[in-house]
């Protein structure tokens, strides 16, 4: 009877902590943490774009197992468009919360020797500062050091001769930035292995120690404690963990868009079957993707093709640090034209502090066309009214839609931000060179591949394991519980 009991105890253990697996391989998934997925009432265009002209001005001028952390998140109109994740560096371990950025490739902390970090966020998280000196694993990065070398090349290090120690400095066109030192200590996953198991890892990582920030990272209202950047470079997070066999060179994201906010990101390819891919072009410092043509109600607009070419000042780059989305200023007003003449018979046009915005009264699905974007490879990203459509507010009880895509005045870059980017999955395939999507409901769970030095491919279902950390925490609290009671009663009656 005892043995009966036991056995049936470890069933339950492996049904809790269980994803399912169906090879080796080690993806990595984070939940992120956004605060105002949406445009609310109460914040206008001007605001975000606003945001955003900030967030370019940085963007421009820039020369084994599965991770699983909570989603929260904040209701402030003033914060917008800021997607966070959890992570914990260092022994003991520390939580830092940390901004997810596609436009950069170094995951940097605040440090507690820093001038100008924030000490509080609006964001209702706990702010941290990184002490190396705290931490037991925690070392310096040399000048000798090889990835400090290869930071160079890519504008991500430098070095100072007189400390010898491996360096950055981060100035953004908004006249904003950061610097300090490297520095290495471990980062701290769960991982759940082939077999279906659950175990704490480790990995040594090179990051970023902040000790001074400028400008508007020293704002509180949305602060957090660092930037965790996902670029394509080799100091980034994702090449350090793959060139260790710890990860694929691949991520995913699926970012939430209704209210909650929140999402999954990925280390590993998450397979869905209607994905489509398009090649990354070449060569470039951000995730650029060759657009061809846009239509719209199914007619392809008339608009030059080489307005959409990639240049060093022009192209189409995805940027989940984008709130809006923009195009390129030439195919701007084709695109506007289009969208407004294909509704004028049924909404209202107005303008609203430079927007073109309207008047509905019914609703925008079944008012306004599908857009679609025409990428290279014959990939197409299908747009519906809520991925370029955001809501202002209401006037005598017709609610005003403006059209979320703007323009960056007498420049041809256009960025597919969060509006365009949400309640889809992303996958960037950085051993390929490409970048694939589709629609999805990001609330649900995800099938998520890597490919491994065994050969094999691994599949997690990831993104729905929890809850929350204390949930869970709990969970595991009551089966070690029961474990006992089942071991004593085993004894007791065998």
């Amino acid at each position: 009877m005892g043995a009966v009991f036991r056995a049936w105890i470890m069933i339950m253990v492996l049904v809790f902590e269980t994803a399912v697996v169906m090879g080796g391989g080690f993806p990595a998934t984070l939940k992120l943490e956004r605060s105002i997925p949406l445009v609310s009432h109460e914040l206008e265009l001007s605001r975000l774009r606003e945001r955003d002209r900030v967030r370019h001005g940085r963007l421009l001028q820039s020369s084994g197992g599965v991770v699983d952390f909570p989603v929260q998140g904040t209701y402030d109109p003033f914060l917008v468009g800021l997607y966070y994740t959890k992570l914990h560096l260092g022994s003991p371990p520390r939580e830092f919360y940390v901004q997810i950025d596609t436009g950069s490739d170094v995951l940097w902390i605040g440090c507690n020797s820093c001038n100008g970090c924030p000490e509080s966020s609006g964001l209702q998280i706990q702010l941290n500062l990184y002490d190396p000196g705290s931490s037991s694993t925690a070392s310096s990065v040399p000048c000798s050091d090889q990835r400090c070398s290869a930071g160079v090349q890519s504008s991500d290090s430098g070095c100072s001769g007189q400390s010898n120690q491996c360096s950055y400095t981060f100035q953004y066109g908004d006249g904003s930035g950061t610097s300090g030192y490297y520095v290495a200590d471990l980062l701290h996953f769960n991982t759940i292995l082939e077999g279906s198991m659950t175990t704490n890892s480790t990995a040594p990582i090179m990051f970023g120690c902040s000790v001074l920030q400028t400008g508007d990272l020293t704002r509180s209202d949305r602060a957090v404690d660092g930037i965790f950047g996902f670029g394509q470079q080799s100091l980034s997070v994702v090449s350090q963990l793959s060139s260790q066999g710890i990860t694929p060179k691949v991520f995913s994201h699926c970012l939430k868009g209704n209210n909650g906010g929140g999402g999954i990101l990925v280390f590993g390819e998450i397979l869905e079957p209607n994905m489509v891919y398009t090649p990354l072009v070449p060569s470039q410092p951000h995730y650029n993707l060759d657009l061809r043509s846009i239509s719209v109600g199914g007619q392809v607009l008339s608009i030059d093709p080489s307005v959409f070419s990639t240049s060093s000042n022009q192209g189409t780059i995805v940027d989940s640090g984008t709130t809006l989305s923009y195009l390129a200023d030439e195919a701007y007003d084709a695109f506007i034209s289009a969208i407004t003449n294909t509704v004028s018979q049924t909404v209202r046009p107005v303008l609203s502090k430079g927007n073109q915005c309207y008047l509905i009264t019914s609703s925008v699905a079944e008012i306004f066309p599908q857009i679609s974007l025409n990428f290279a490879g014959g990939a197409s990203m299908i747009l519906n009214p809520q991925d370029y459509l955001v809501q202002q507010n209401s006037i005598g009880g017709a609610a005003v839609w403006c059209i979320g895509f703007q323009k960056i005045q007498g420049q041809e870059i256009t960025i597919l931000g969060d509006l365009v980017l949400k309640d889809k999955i992303f996958v960037y395939d950085l051993v390929n060179q490409r970048i694939g999507w589709t629609n999805y409901d990001c609330s649900m769970s995800v099938n998520v591949s890597a490919n491994v030095n065994s050969g094999r491919t691994e599949f997690v279902n990831a993104g729905q394991m929890s809850n929350d950390g204390s949930s869970r925490d709990q969970l595991r609290g009551m089966i070690a519980l029961l474990l006992h009671i089942f071991m004593l009663a085993g004894l007791l009656f065998s």
